[in-house]
């Protein structure tokens, strides 16, 4: 069974940083691509990043570049949200996601970044106070 579990929410003020963790269980981070959205009530969801796990090449949204870093950990079956400078608009529930498929696709819509998203996790909330 496929799961995915994030980690690592919570409230800081504007200019702080946090760390979300997207626990997988039931596949290796081997050749597939992850990524992480965000939602905020009352907006739709948007991709915030994206990685191909098998080579590492990473997409950011045109909103968090420079500031977030999207990466993963093979050997503890971990992708992470390095998110610092934090804004008030970055304020939202953040998810990650993946597609499993050997041939996944990471897209560019609207300066933001898209995959097919086979399974989700249960979501984090980060909340920076102005």
């Amino acid at each position: 069974q496929v799961q995915l579990v994030e980690s690592g929410g919570g409230s800081v003020q504007a200019g702080g940083s946090l760390r979300l963790s997207c626990a997988a269980s039931g596949y290796t981070l081997s050749s597939n691509c992850m990524a992480w959205f965000r939602q905020a009530p009352g907006k739709e969801r948007e991709g915030v990043a994206a990685i191909y796990t098998g080579g590492g090449t990473t997409y950011y949204a045109d909103s968090v570049k420079g500031r977030f870093t999207i990466s993963r950990d093979k050997a503890k079956n971990t992708m992470y949200l390095q998110m610092n400078s934090l804004k008030p608009e970055d304020t939202a529930m953040y998810y990650c996601a993946a597609d499993l498929r050997r041939g996944c696709g990471i897209k560019v819509v609207a300066g933001r970044p898209e995959i097919r998203s086979d399974y989700w996790g249960q979501g984090t909330q980060v909340t920076v106070s102005s």
